[in-house]
């Protein structure tokens, strides 16, 4: 099972000099994905929870590209209605070869009211348009001509039946965020069920979970997964590995804007997790 990670993207104390150290520390622990979220105009209601500046991921990840040469780099998620399809798939397909292949690209529909507004997309058509654009970028990418001939794993987004099965017809696998475990456990079987309703292939199945490292045992029946003692998150990890998880995503960030001047302590608790798992021994 794979791990990665997280890293914020925005936020008072984001900046070039931040995001570098994010991905120095992101490969030199050992761990195997590097994402970064999505947003292009920071309208209040995004603003609320992931204030300017905020980097865009394609630019970001490009760049963090020739800053590292190990670990994988992707978007945890990209709001596909928000570009044209064949303006994602070629930026995709570039920065993939650019990267020597590292590149997965998760993405989601979107839930900020105010930034569609703004970018002069119907939020309610959100839904269609994310399954036409995850349609386009295969049918793009086929042409090898045009756009080369690597892979780029499609990870779909979104906690609900829609996301689920939209990951079941059109990705690579499915991506949840933020879950609790027995969420997590119940929505690994719904994936198989869908997946065999359809007669499809069943996807990868690849959450991103909290990590919020106490002191002391989280008891609560609403903990989520990465949430707890370094016994807790270890314990969620390997659950979710015999559960058939494909990558795992440790998501550091704990909803306050004023942690992303002060990303040490956020960067301590991928220290410990990548010690208890030994990581820099894996090959």
């Amino acid at each position: 099972m794979k791990i990665g990670v997280n890293v914020p993207n925005f936020g008072p104390g984001t900046d070039p000099g931040v995001l570098h150290d994010w991905a120095q520390t992101v490969e030199g622990l050992g761990f195997d994905l590097l994402m970064i979220s999505d947003h292009i105009a920071i309208t209040p209601d995004v603003a609320e929870r992931y204030p300017a500046p905020f980097y865009e991921p394609f630019t970001t990840l490009s760049w963090l590209a020739g800053l590292t040469t190990r670990v994988r780099l992707g978007t945890t998620v990209l709001i596909a209605p928000y570009r044209h399809p064949l303006l994602t798939a070629r930026m995709a397909a570039n920065l993939n070869a650019l990267s020597g292949g590292r590149l997965v690209l998760g993405v989601g529909i979107g839930w900020a009211r105010q930034e569609f507004a703004a970018l002069g997309i119907p939020f309610e058509q959100r839904g269609r348009l994310t399954d036409a654009a995850l349609r386009d970028l295969r049918e793009a990418w086929s042409d090898t001509t045009a756009y080369g001939n690597g892979t780029i794993p499609l990870w779909v987004g979104g906690n609900s039946d829609a996301g689920l099965r939209r990951a079941v017809r059109l990705g690579d696998a499915w991506h949840p965020l933020r879950c609790t475990m027995p969420w997590l456990r119940e929505a690994a079987d719904r994936l198989k069920s869908a997946a065999y309703e359809q007669s499809l292939s069943v996807p990868a199945f690849a959450p991103r979970i909290a990590l919020r490292p106490t002191a002391t045992p989280v008891d609560s029946p609403q903990r989520l997964a990465g949430e707890g003692t370094i016994d807790q998150i270890m314990d969620d990890l390997d659950q979710l590995r015999l559960m058939g998880a494909d990558t795992v995503v440790l998501d550091p960030y704990n909803d306050d804007p004023r942690e992303t001047s002060n990303p040490q302590p956020a960067q301590q608790a991928l220290a410990t997790v990548a010690a208890h798992l030994n990581l820099k021994e894996q090959p």
